[in-house]
């Protein structure tokens, strides 16, 4: 089989480079670090791409209840809304627009609930950063509308609505004050 030097010579690069390519392999590249970088950076852009993907969508979805909304027909937005929360039963920003059109409306105890549960499935409406953050409007809610509704329940502790709506802006208050659920 290994007849002359030729043969042999052969053999010996074939182990060198068999030996050298198992190195490569075992080792790490220089770029590792890099690269765990740029899958960082990648996954970044993904989550800012879903975000903006989800608000686009969003006001695509609830344009007509704002339409709604501005032209002062507050009770159609409501049944609009009440109409994608039925296609839509999961989705935190029925809730938010509920509560908005709620107080709006003088209906502080419901707007809060609404808060409440939009708060309960995202986080995204307190949080301000996000593009979606209503925390001022929300802020400014339980400051105005927290003290009538703590006033009523202190005159009557017994009322379980009421207890229910102290619940409910305490709970904002919380999520506000950088609490988790």
């Amino acid at each position: 089989m290994l007849k002359d030097r030729f043969d042999w010579l052969l053999v010996a690069l074939l182990a060198a480079a068999t030996i050298s390519l198992l190195v490569l392999l075992a080792t790490k590249s220089p770029d590792a670090g890099g690269s765990r970088a740029n899958a960082s950076i990648t996954k970044a852009m993904e989550q800012q791409m879903a975000t903006q993907a989800r608000v686009a969508f969003l006001q695509k979805l609830y344009a007509p209840v704002e339409t709604m909304r501005t032209a002062g027909d507050l009770q159609g937005a409501l049944f609009k809304l009440d109409e994608l929360a039925r296609t839509y039963p999961g989705e935190a920003h029925s809730f938010i627009l509920k509560g908005e059109i709620q107080h709006q409306l003088g209906a502080d105890d419901e707007a809060i609930a609404n808060y409440v549960q939009g708060i309960k499935l995202s986080g995204d409406y307190i949080d301000r950063n996000s593009p979606l953050s209503r925390r001022d409007d929300i802020q400014r809610l339980v400051d105005t509308a927290g003290r009538t509704i703590a006033s009523r329940f202190h005159a009557n502790p017994d009322n379980a609505s009421l207890a229910t709506a102290m619940k409910n802006v305490n709970y904002l208050k919380s999520r506000l004050a950088g609490g988790c659920e």
